[in-house]
């Protein structure tokens, strides 16, 4: 077998190999059996948990209290229907595939978290690495960029774990400010490259003293660090990648002028110089409405996602790179069915609503399902083990391989799981 990155299956490829099932050979091992997929992934994050009666999965035969405010409005493709705040995106429908079944064992914030992006319970012995760290690590970098990029910043259980903190990412910051510059990718002023040799030079000598005293891995990820800065500051298709300013206006507009929609703008560009994986969120808990939820929703982080999301898609359409891109929209839960007394939703792990497109993922389609009530999954219920064994598959990174961590003990990128059936059609 070849070790080399394999092209893209087309869709016809899927199709061709969905139907070896029949000789006992199921899609997900055949992609975990080549080499590893010149994929990447943007991530837009629903940080504090996204409410899915009032997004992807509204139910408005359910009485008052459980339906909310919101109606259903129809998309592009007949049947499905989606909130009426979200008509950008309800034009994309046709490029996604609404998934209404993922189910958690976790409703605290920070530990929901870290459940859906490390696919482990949190453990206080062991901090387990982000699925943007695991990719980070198995596919490496690409162009002279970062593998793995946050927009506009990190928030809990993002980063490298036990892999160490080579692998967490690179932090853009907001690129919906005005004259938007990334930190530290250009050199100061009064700065030129002779003294920045002359300076990694002393680093060296002062690192080599160092590591004659004490060698451990932090110091190996230092020296990790301080490489990849001297590379981007050295890299013309670093500084080309981050320049959102070099977008045209109208495109700039139709993903919208805020920190999301630049966010996922700038997240495209990213993946087209050759960034593996980027996340995208608002902020932290900005989606946790236990009051005035309505309001909120529509208001602000409704209008926000939905040109986001839509300009990307579209954007991501007309580049001919959807294929190519894996897009998730997702929080770490959902929110309760039932409007409490302050006008908002509380917590839910029971059941809620992700969105998925690019990646030889078809577009128009829901799977899964909940009940009259939207409390319980009915249907096709999917945990973070099997969003993550799902993610690593489409990459090609085996899911079930083995690291070692600092003590020694052999540990997965997952904690099991299983491919997300028919989700290649």
């Amino acid at each position: 077998m070849t070790s080399n990155r394999t092209s893209l299956f087309g869709r016809r490829d899927f199709l061709r190999i969905g139907s070896l099932g029949a000789l006992g050979i199921s899609l997900d091992r055949v992609l975990r059996a080549g080499a590893k997929r010149d994929i990447s992934c943007i991530l837009l994050w629903q940080s504090g948990g996204c409410g899915h009666l009032d997004t992807f999965d509204l139910k408005p035969d359910a009485p008052k209290e459980i339906r909310g405010e919101f109606k259903p409005i129809p998309t592009n493709v007949p049947g499905i229907h989606i909130c009426e705040h979200l008509p950008f995106t309800a034009k994309q429908a046709d490029k996604f595939t609404i998934l209404r079944s993922m189910k958690s064992r976790e409703n605290n914030h920070e530990r929901a978290i870290n459940y859906l992006l490390t696919g482990y319970l949190p453990l206080p012995t062991l901090e387990f690495p982000s699925v943007g760290s695991v990719i980070s690590k198995e596919l490496g970098s690409k162009n002279g960029l970062p593998p793995y990029v946050a927009v506009p910043n990190t928030f809990p259980s993002y980063g490298g774990g036990y892999l160490g903190g080579a692998y967490n990412p690179f932090i853009a910051g907001d690129p919906n400010v005005s004259g938007y510059q990334v930190r530290d990718l250009t050199l100061p002023a009064d700065v030129d490259w002779t003294r920045v040799g002359n300076r990694t030079f002393l680093l060296k000598q002062m690192d080599a003293r160092f590591r004659a005293i004490e060698a451990s891995a932090d110091m190996a990820a230092l020296d990790s660090f301080y490489q990849k800065a001297y590379d981007l500051l050295k890299s013309p298709a670093a500084r080309k990648a981050f320049d959102i300013g070099a977008e045209k206006e109208s495109l700039r507009e139709r993903y919208g002028r805020t920190p999301v929609g630049q966010g996922a703008l700038l997240a495209r560009r990213l993946v087209e110089s050759g960034v593996r994986f980027v996340t995208v969120a608002k902020g932290w808990l900005n989606y946790d409405t236990h009051g005035d939820n309505f309001n909120i929703m529509k208001k602000a982080l409704l209008p926000e996602f939905d040109s986001a999301f839509a300009g990307l898609l579209e954007d991501l359409h007309e580049r001919g790179m959807l294929d190519t891109t894996l897009v998730i929209a997702m929080g770490e839960f959902g929110r309760t069915p039932k409007v409490n007394d302050a006008a908002g939703r509380d917590h839910h792990s029971k059941a809620w609503s992700i969105v998925l497109a690019g990646a030889g993922i078809p577009g128009g389609r829901v799977l899964g399902a909940t009940d009259k009530n939207g409390v319980q999954v009915t249907d096709l219920p999917v945990e973070p083990e099997d969003l993550l064994f799902t993610i690593y598959t489409l990459f090609g990174v085996d899911p079930t391989r083995e690291y070692q961590t600092p003590v020694g003990r052999p540990v997965k990128p997952v904690n099991g799981g299983q491919f997300i059936p028919g989700l290649l059609g």
